[in-house]
């Protein structure tokens, strides 16, 4: 990404902070990176602001860095903060972002400038309110400016490629067209190369965006050479293609179409990079979205609606049916069901009463409630969540492109190589034209317009092709773990299972018939808002059809429910209900309940006329492509591990079935980061499958995260890797796929340099001339599209 379009977010941690798990999260403002060297007042504001909000003493610091294009930047970037004494650095050039410990009582503002003296930007991170967090959200796209200069260079490139390629379309005067098109592209369009390339220069430095910048320059400047001062500008000059291997002047030859072209291909890679990258912060920006937006919250006795962020703590207020719990809480008054599935992974709702605790953003799924906020702001545990994902984020390690990383070796070289071609010719005695024309064939035959394309096209044909398979690939840095990954961590609810409640058996007493109990029960359920009784209701509705009527329908808080169906006084619900109605429960479904709890189902027991009739088994159903996409994964080399929220018994029950032997159960989110750097501690590579708000800060820590296209924002927002449909399998053929993709980037990569170092002798030696490495050039791009090609022919395992 070019530094204009650079968005810096900054931040200030200190030692007691990174310790409290009250820590909230910040979504920082966005600030446009420059690439000047002296600091402006605003920037010294905004550092001083930063360091007085410190509490006690700070000994780690995160910094946003700007104006970093590449890789090798954040590497320079990197090595230049860590020569200083005591500091340890970590640059994340995927987040702009660096980690950085430092001595205590060094000032912060040597490390700002230490990163300002190699050419980019540094400023800390300040916490901030949710409001300037949804202006932030809410601001232009940073990519936009990028997207405007390269359609405007495509628009421009191609009648000037058309021409320099088709000699029939070469009229009278052709080549002045040709200069006016490419002009704006190669000065205007390049502008972001030439100007790194210049900050570059100043700090002793080489990057791909030198190599771009002299390459294209090179050729627009020789091609001004041909027009003004060559034989290029006369009245129908004609641009064929001459493949002799011959020295010559070349004072009749333009290159217009080179530098355009190359300039055209280079940004259609930087934008589809900074389209990827954009998406770093919107994790967070998901979960804070996913907490309530008002409350109603109780005063003198009233209740009042007012936002959220005016909540204190010891505040009472309001949470109705269906509404978002709006902040943590013990609840006073009343008693229902919560759903905290979204956020513990438990597939049961929760029941609550006076007493009980209740966390911000769950779902209250039965009765109103009368809550007493406990915690607010950030130090809910929905922002320490929040707090988890950016934690994970930014511990990722730094993913160098291979173009990159050669082009700190391959730059000085080219460059070393043309400043050598051409002292070498002038100094045997050749004309300047001659000695010119082999310096810039140099030039242009090493310019990496190929290695523009090997990674954007290979993408481009492979995340398109994952779309129609139901795979998003969120960008190129997540393919190099998919050939790595040893282990996959399976989250159960709605990953293996469905994630919603179903009636999977029904046991009748010897005499009674099921379809009785299931007509009684499930008209009586029907009347009930509860999850596990709208499960009953539309399993007893599946399997006998219209259900009777309710009269004289009750609620019983916590236990079930109780009404008359078809002249029966029936009750569904727990034991405890049926002891209340002297309803003594036979051997036969004694052992029913007993089983089904022991497979951590549960059991809702149906009685009526003074006896125990039945037992209905409720649970969270396996998917029946679960078992399936297991051996598959397993066929990769992968072992797979089965992580849930939920009780030991429900977790091994689903293990069983679907064939997966190690299972870790009972963990909460923080858990869920815990376990997955565990086992990355233990040498493991470890790919993550998930779906819920639980499961994002799992998905940010693991080498590859997979999210479930079915289930929460925040945790797609956090994987590498999206999964559209709802099936397991899609997970195989998401890591197969990307194992393809990433391989044709690096064939892509390995043939683009092969093409450029197998000619460059020739060009050194003036036996090949700017036109023919023009050519050879335009022959690496074509066969690297056609290579990329080759990705629509991938096929499913999943047979649909």
């Amino acid at each position: 990404m070019t530094s204009d379009q650079t968005r810096a977010t900054n931040t200030v941690t200190s030692t007691a902070a990174t310790g409290n798990p009250g820590a909230g999260p910040t979504s920082p403002a966005a600030r446009r990176g420059t690439t000047q060297h002296t600091r402006t007042d605003d920037r010294e504001d905004a550092v001083s602001s930063a360091l007085d909000q410190r509490t006690g003493v700070t000994d780690s610091i995160e910094l946003a860095i700007g104006g970093m294009t590449c890789a090798s930047c954040a590497a320079r970037v990197e090595r230049k903060l860590n020569k200083m004494d005591g500091v340890t650095a970590t640059v994340n050039f995927a987040t702009e972002k660096a980690q950085v410990s430092f001595p205590k009582g060094m000032d912060p503002h040597e490390l700002v400038a230490t990163v300002e003296s190699a050419g980019y930007t540094a400023t800390p991170r300040v916490e901030e309110t949710a409001a300037a967090t949804e202006g932030t959200a809410a601001e232009e796209d940073p990519t936009r400016a990028l997207r405007t200069r390269l359609l405007l260079s495509a628009a421009l490139s191609v009648p000037v490629i058309v021409l320099a390629m088709v000699p029939a379309l070469q009229f009278t005067y052709w080549q002045w067209l040709s200069l006016a098109l490419a002009a704006p592209v190669i000065l205007w369009g390049a502008w972001p190369f030439h100007r790194a390339a210049w900050v570059n220069l100043r700090h002793g430095a080489a990057t791909m965006d030198t190599l771009i910048s002299m390459g294209t320059l090179a050729a627009f400047l020789w091609s001004l050479y041909a027009l003004f001062l060559g034989s290029a500008g006369v009245p129908g000059m004609r641009h064929g293609f001459d493949l002799t291997v011959q020295r010559m002047s070349g004072d009749g030859n333009i290159y217009l179409e080179v530098a355009a072209g190359v300039t055209t291909f280079i940004l259609a890679g930087r934008y589809f990079e900074a389209r990827s990258k954009r998406r770093a912060g919107a994790a967070l920006r998901a979960l804070l979205e996913l907490g309530a937006k008002d409350v109603a919250v109780l005063r003198d006795g009233r209740e009042q609606r007012v936002p959220v962020d005016q909540l204190a703590v010891g505040d009472r207020f309001v949470v109705r049916p269906g509404e978002k719990v709006a902040t943590d809480g013990v609840v006073e008054e009343g008693g229902s069901a919560v759903d905290l599935s979204m956020l513990t992974g438990e597939s049961v709702p929760v029941e609550v009463g006076p007493g009980d605790e209740v966390v911000g953003a769950t779902v209250n799924a039965g009765g109103r409630l009368v809550v007493r906020a406990t915690r607010v702001g950030g130090d809910t545990q929905l922002a320490q969540m929040a707090k988890l994902v950016e934690d994970a984020q930014n511990g990722k390690a730094e993913i160098q492109r291979l173009a990159d990383r050669v082009s700190a070796v391959f730059v000085p070289i080219v460059i070393a190589l043309a400043v050598g071609t051409l002292g070498f010719w002038l100094g045997g005695g050749a004309p300047a034209a001659t000695a010119f024309t082999a310096a810039v064939a140099v030039l242009i035959i090493a310019c990496p317009c190929a290695l523009g394309l090997a990674t954007p096209t290979a993408l481009l044909v492979g995340t398109g092709r994952g779309a129609q398979l139901g795979i998003l690939i969120k960008g190129p840095e997540v393919l190099e773990s998919t050939r790595r990954v040893d282990t996959v961590v399976l989250d159960k609810t709605g990953t293996v299972t469905t994630g919603q409640m179903a009636l999977v058996d029904v046991v009748a007493d010897p005499s009674t018939d099921v379809e009785t109990v299931l007509r009684l029960a499930g008209a009586l359920e029907h009347a009930s808002e509860h999850p596990i009784a709208r499960a009953v209701a539309q399993g007893a509705a599946e399997r006998v059809g219209e259900l009777p009527g309710v009269e004289e329908f009750g609620n019983v808080q916590g236990l079930g429910v109780q009404g008359v169906v078809d002249g029966h006084g029936v009750v569904v619900g727990r034991a405890a209900l049926l002891e209340q109605w002297s309803l003594r429960l036979p051997e036969t479904l004694t052992a029913a309940k007993d089983a089904a709890e022991a497979e951590g189902r549960t059991a809702v027991l149906v009685g009526w006329d003074g006896e125990a009739r039945g037992v209905l088994v409720v649970a969270d159903t396996v998917k029946p492509t679960s078992a399936e996409a297991v051996r598959q994964l397993r066929a990769l080399g992968l072992t797979p591990v089965l992580l849930t929220g939920d009780n030991e018994a429900v977790a091994r029950s689903v293990a069983a079935t679907v064939g997966i032997d190690e299972v870790i159960a009972e963990v909460l989110p923080a858990d869920k980061v815990d376990v997955v750097r565990k086992l990355q501690s233990e040498g493991r590579v470890v790919a993550m499958v998930g779906d819920g708000v639980n499961d994002a800060a799992a998905l940010a820590q693991a080498d590859l995260g997979l999210a479930m296209g079915t289930g929460a924002d925040v945790a797609i927002e956090a994987s590498d890797l999206t999964l559209v449909r709802g099936d397991l399998r899609a997970a195989v053929d998401a890591i197969r796929l990307s194992r393809r993709t990433l391989g044709t980037i690096k064939g892509n990569l390995f043939w683009a340099f092969a093409y450029n170092v197998a000619a460059l002798p020739l060009a050194a030696t003036g036996l090949l001339n700017p036109m023919i490495a023009g050519a050879a050039m335009a022959f690496s791009s074509v066969f690297v599209v056609t290579n990329s090609l080759r990705l629509r022919g991938f096929r499913p395992t999943a047979t649909n």
